[in-house]
């Protein structure tokens, strides 16, 4: 795989999908403080999953919409070159994504919309104007391994850019159609656009139905930590920060028709994280509650992230009990943030868990 351009880009103006939702406005508060030169417009539908608080103080703007709307799609695109007369200088980055496996159940089609058509639309718009995609994708579209020491062939892996895909879920079967189509439109119609498959994020800004932003909110009410199944489900844990100047490294140096994956050697089963808030907040360690598992629940994830570090990028939250602790903290600060959104979230979490016997 060749490494990096041979000039970086020089990235001037962006049109950020999703730019309302977890991911995608830490990237963009993270470029406007690392890159004040970057002219930034958000496109985001505005589920109940973003957030105009995410995106207070920031100045950017903000388009409400789909990314499905070709019409809207295509006149932001073609924006980013006015005044200037040269598109070079602008990319879309493509967070914007129906991503919480659970709804991907109770709704699939809604996911295929969003996450599949909306990134073909994109495609379309940006080969048209001549502007670069970067598109983020999931370490989920490879399926799941085994756990490590387990003596399953495998257990010893971790995914790489050659691995094949094997979604398990509506949601990454989803993300695993995005990522084709963007790679035939680079194939067939000369698209400029570059691919990202990270690991599960955490930090700031992460809706209340989220696995580490449900028990820690949980536990700012008082309430016992819920696992699903037994706990020993791995993921390759990435901060936000981390990912989103991953993806500025791609940006700068990335080569079109590349992919990258993104991840912080960050391995953690769910049980070691609940047991880790646990600490945390001063409670013991096996205080929680098992509750019906999740149908078809991945057991392990882990990235190769060679791709990246061949780019220059290397993670900076290599603690991860500290970022876990710097996460605790604002959600601590920020109870107006997400009180509401947890309520709705635990009405419907409620509605479909049983506890287990222990």
């Amino acid at each position: 795989m060749t490494t990096s351009l041979d000039r970086p880009r020089r990235i001037t103006r962006l049109l950020v999908t999703g730019g309302a939702g977890f991911i995608g406005s830490n990237f963009v508060h993270r470029t406007l403080a690392m890159r004040p030169d970057v002219h930034i417009t958000v496109l985001d539908a505005m589920t109940y999953a973003a957030n105009p608080a995410n995106l207070s103080g920031t100045g950017v703007e903000l388009v409400v919409g789909s990314v499905a709307d070709a019409a809207l799609v295509d006149r932001l695109v073609v924006s980013l070159g006015e005044g200037t007369g040269d598109a070079g200088g602008a990319a879309v980055v493509h967070f914007a994504a129906e991503s919480h496996n659970d709804n991907a159940l109770r709704d699939p089609l809604r996911f295929v919309r969003t996450n599949t058509e909306g990134t073909a639309v994109l495609a379309e718009a940006c080969v048209r104007h001549g502007v670069h995609l970067h598109h983020i994708s999931t370490d989920e579209v490879f399926g799941d391994l085994p756990l490590r020491g387990s003596g399953e062939p495998g257990s010893e892996d971790r995914f790489t850019v050659d691995t094949p895909y094997a979604p398990s879920s509506v949601y990454s079967a989803s993300k695993a159609s995005a990522d084709h189509l963007v790679r035939a439109f680079v194939r067939s119609h000369g698209l400029s656009a570059t691919i990202s498959n990270c690991s599960n994020n955490y930090g700031p800004r992460q809706h209340p139905e989220k696995f580490l932003p449900r028990q820690i909110t949980g536990l700012l009410d008082g309430e016992t930590p819920r696992l699903y199944g037994t706990g020993e489900n791995v993921r390759d844990w990435i901060h936000v920060d981390d990912h989103n100047d991953a993806v500025w490294a791609i940006l700068d140096r990335g080569v079109a028709g590349e992919t990258y994956l993104i991840g912080a050697d960050g391995e953690r089963s769910n049980l070691e994280c609940v047991r880790a808030l646990n600490g945390i907040f001063g409670r013991d360690g096996d205080d929680f509650v098992h509750v019906t598992d999740r149908p078809g629940h991945d057991l392990r994830y882990a990235i190769d992230p060679s791709s990246m570090h061949a780019l220059g990028w290397t993670p900076r939250f290599t603690d991860f009990a500290a970022g876990l602790a710097d996460t605790v903290a604002w959600y601590r600060d920020h109870r107006d943030w997400w009180e509401t959104s947890r309520k709705d979230a635990e009405l419907v979490y409620r509605a479909t868990e049983d506890i287990l016997d222990p």
